[in-house]
Formats: C-alpha cells, sequence, structure tokens
C-alpha cells in the first residue's frame, strides 16, 4: 500500500525522508523526530496491551503536549480511530463522545480524571503508554478505513461524529502543504489545540514535508498571548497558525517589545477574519503577511487556502487542488459570480458521512452551511453562516458585515451580533462589544460609529458591552452562549 494511503506509512515515510532532528520544542524541552516515532510505536503496543484493535475507537482527552501526537501516531499504527475531545468540555459533553462513538478506551491527562469519573471503560494516562514493552509493527489498513472520528462543536444540538478516512485526512493535509508552503519558511509557533481538525491539519500537513524542509514546531499547551509573543521571538519563528481571536488578542499585547522580525507569514482560518485585523497586525509586524484560508471538519480542515503571492484581502482564497466547489440559491441553482448563496463542495478531503448518518446536504456534494461568493477569478468570500443571518423587516442582516464595522473602532476588542425576536420586523439585531482595557468609547459612540457605516437596514438598535466576547475553544465566537446571554437579558 503505498503511505498516501495510510497514516502510519506516510509517518515512517516522513521519518525517512526528513531524518533524526530536533523537531518540536514545548515546555522548555526539544523533542526529536526519531525519539517522537519511537514513543509512538511503544505506544501501540501498550494500546494493544489494553484490548486497542483495529478499528477500535480511543477517546483522546489532553491538552496540548507531545503525548497527543504520540497517542494519534500509536493510534493510526494500530489501525484504530482517533477520537479527540477537547480538555475544556464538560463532562456532560465528554460522556456523549465516549458513549456515541463506542470509544473502547480513554487516554487522557490526570488533572482530566475529574471528568471521567463513572466511565465504564478505560481511562489511560499517557505515562503508562511509554513503556519499553517493544515498538508495535504497522497494521495494514484499506484508504477508505476510518481514521478519526471528530465531533462537531455542537452549536445547534448535540455533537455529531465527523468520518474521516486516512485517504481523506491525507489528501487534506497534502492539499494544504502543496498550496500553502513557502521553502525555506519550516520554523512554527503552534497554538492550536490539536483536538481541533485545524491543529490535526497542521500535524498531517507536516508529514508531508518535502527533504530538506522539515517542520520544526514550537507547541504552546494552550494560547496565551503573552507568551505566544516571547515563543514566537526566542526560536525566531517564520510562521504561525491562528484564529482570528487570537489575532484580536495578539494587536492587545505590546508586539513592539518583541522581536518578531523572522515571522513571515501567519495562517488564519476556523472563523470569518476582518481586515482590519490584519491591516492593524501587519502594520505592527511590517515581516508578516497574513493568508486566511477556509474549512471546516467535515473537510478535514481545509476547503480553500491563500497561496504565497495571491492573497486577495477579504476573501480565503482559492479552493485547493481536487475541492470542487459551487454556490447555490435555497432552491440549489448554481449562482453566478458576486451572488451570496451557500457554498457547496465535494472532493478527496470531504468526509464519509456522519456517524449516525445524518444528512449531509444536496446530493454527492456536503453543504458546509456557510454563505459566500466567488468574484470573477475564483477567489472566495465567505459572508456568514446561514443558521447565523438575520431577517429584519424581510431583508438579510449577515452579522459579520455589522461584527466588521464595529472592530473597526478603535476601542472595541471583540464583537458579536446576534437577532432577537421582533414583534414588527421579525428579528432585531443586537450588537455584544468588548472594549479593549484603556477605552473609554461609550455606547452613544459605539452607536454613531455603526450608523455613519452601516445602512439603516443593519445597522443594530441595541449594543451590550461585555468585559470579553464569548469564545468557543477554539476561538470563535461562542454565538450560543450569546444567545443566551441576550434572552436571560444579563452579561454571562
Amino acid at each position: 500500500m503505498d503511505g498516501s494511503a495510510h497514516l502510519g506509512r506516510l509517518a515512517e515515510q516522513a521519518l525517512d525522508r526528513l531524518g533524526d532532528y530536533p523537531s518540536l520544542f514545548f515546555g522548555g524541552t526539544w523533542y526529536s523526530s526519531a525519539e517522537l516515532h519511537a514513543r509512538a510505536r511503544r505506544a501501540a503496543t501498550a494500546l494493544k496491551g489494553a484490548g486497542v484493535t483495529p478499528g477500535s475507537r480511543v477517546v483522546v482527552m489532553m491538552a496540548n503536549c507531545p503525548e497527543v501526537t504520540i497517542a494519534y501516531h500509536a493510534l493510526w499504527r494500530l489501525g484504530a480511530v482517533v477520537t479527540p475531545a477537547m480538555f475544556l468540555l464538560t463532562p456532560p459533553e465528554v460522556r456523549h463522545i465516549i458513549d456515541d462513538s463506542g470509544a473502547v478506551a480513554v487516554i487522557a491527562s490526570p488533572s482530566l480524571r475529574p471528568k471521567l469519573a463513572g466511565v465504564s471503560i478505560p481511562v489511560l494516562d499517557p505515562s503508562e503508554l511509554d513503556a519499553d514493552g517493544g515498538e508495535h509493527p504497522l497494521v495494514d489498513r484499506r484508504p477508505d478505513d476510518l481514521a478519526a472520528l471528530l465531533y462537531t462543536g455542537g452549536t445547534t444540538g448535540r455533537s455529531k461524529g465527523v468520518k474521516l478516512t486516512h485517504e481523506q485526512l491525507i489528501a487534506g493535509g497534502g492539499a494544504a502543504r502543496r498550496t500553502s508552503h513557502e521553502p525555506g519558511i519550516n520554523r512554527g509557533v503552534l497554538a492550536l489545540p490539536l483536538a481541533h481538525s485545524y491543529g490535526i491539519l497542521v500535524t498531517v500537513g507536516g508529514m508531508h514535508a518535502e527533504a530538506g524542509q522539515a517542520p520544526v514546531t514550537v507547541l504552546q499547551r494552550w494560547f496565551d498571548p503573552a507568551g505566544w509573543l516571547a515563543l514566537a521571538a526566542q526560536h525566531r519563528a517564520q510562521a504561525a497558525a491562528v484564529v482570528p481571536s487570537m489575532l484580536a488578542m495578539l494587536l492587545a499585547q505590546p508586539l513592539e517589545s518583541y522581536d518578531l522580525s523572522s515571522l513571515k507569514y501567519v495562517a488564519s482560518g476556523a472563523a470569518p477574519l476582518s481586515p482590519t485585523l490584519v491591516r492593524e497586525f501587519e502594520r505592527r509586524v511590517p515581516s508578516a503577511t497574513v493568508r486566511e484560508g477556509y474549512g471546516c471538519t467535515e473537510t478535514a480542515g481545509i476547503i480553500s487556502t491563500t497561496a504565497p503571492g495571491q492573497r486577495r484581502l477579504g476573501t480565503v482564497g482559492k479552493p485547493v487542488p481536487g475541492m470542487e466547489l459551487r454556490i447555490v440559491s435555497a432552491g440549489g441553482a448554481d449562482l453566478p459570480p458576486g451572488e451570496d448563496g451557500e457554498i457547496v463542495v465535494r472532493g478527496p478531503n470531504v468526509m464519509s458521512g456522519y456517524l449516525h448518518g445524518e444528512p449531509v446536504g444536496r446530493g454527492d456534494w456536503f453543504a458546509t452551511g456557510d454563505i459566500g461568493h466567488v468574484d470573477a477569478d475564483g477567489y472566495l468570500s465567505i459572508v456568514d453562516r446561514k443558521k447565523d443571518l438575520i431577517i429584519r423587516g424581510g431583508h438579510n442582516v449577515f452579522p459579520r458585515d455589522i461584527e466588521d464595522v464595529l472592530l473597526a473602532h478603535p476601542a472595541v476588542a471583540g464583537a458579536a451580533v446576534v437577532g432577537r425576536p421582533d414583534e414588527r420586523l421579525g428579528e432585531e439585531v443586537v450588537a455584544f462589544v468588548a472594549l479593549h482595557p484603556t477605552a473609554t468609547a461609550t455606547v452613544d459612540d459605539l452607536f454613531a460609529h455603526a450608523k455613519a457605516n452601516l445602512s439603516p437596514m443593519k445597522y443594530p438598535r441595541e449594543i451590550r458591552v461585555l468585559a470579553a466576547i464569548p469564545l468557543t475553544s477554539v476561538g470563535k465566537v461562542d454565538r450560543k452562549r450569546v444567545r443566551t446571554m441576550l434572552f436571560q437579558g444579563r452579561d454571562m
């Protein structure tokens, strides 16, 4: 079987191609590529001893650390199915993933054990996987065998298991590497959760590195802006993968106090990115270019990306090779360039389906639930999530349009816009904002700014100021919590 169809073999081939070198820095320690591979082989032996067999689902719940990727590689080596769980999830959310997936074991950090009280399957400490019981050989798998079961955020209900095969994960990582990598830029700082599809995309993408382009990762346990900047400066980071809220938090730091002159590009994904954030970050870190991409869990984390030297600000680039994309109306008809509609896709990295067969879209096309348009040159712009659309007096109002305007106000650090029921108009626009710590803007100032930059149908009729905008574990605006705040009529 070719390595392109098996994640375990792809990892072996990457080690052969790139050799042994200091590949990962974490917590003050360097880890070599050969050491990490050897630990994964030993972990596979320990997992087999714990009853894990080909096809078994195993939940992996840890904050970022080397043991996360060791567990992933060990499970892929065994032919088992990686089932990540964010360490910030509540006990009921974790139990849902365990029960829904049919997991046979959980690998969890000791500090997370309280969340697993009462779980009937074995809970393994990562240290138990490092025993010297021998290195397990690679278990062969078909390209269409399941490699990962990733659970969506569950913003509209219980999270759903997304089935991704070896070939789908490898196709996504390979497409990302081929289209976005710049030769000579190999040293990056990573704070994205490795349990998220974006973090897994970065991980698998690194396994496609060419000889002489061995990737070096400086890993942060979780995102801390001051710590991130210190690591980026200390290690002369050339690249970084972030989500927009990370950029906003970095901008609140004294960037000029850190030597970031080695930083050449920053890849942003997972949520819409305001051009205001891009311009301000590039103004303050002139060596860096921010490039936006787009994907979702169901597409192994990638649909489109911005290739080097091809950025068009306000877009998420073009579809990656092999990905077909259409913009369709509510009735399913194709729409011409410039017209907003739902984004539907198909390609080699699109999931096999949801675990329990929930509907995926339109025929053999996956319906993303995102609204966007393409321009005449094929660049894709994301307008908003279909489910977040506000219909005010019969007019479509996209929260992102309003949030981008609010974020352009110098006092605003974060913004979230939702609709509330209104007897006369159907829905009314409500904005939640968080101000920079030293800002003195009033609600009246924000209203004036919104009215000056938005049409009468769009500007918010209510603005609430929060200490911070609620975010999900991967840094997206948590609209579910925001709506709860809206209907409770108070901050959380």
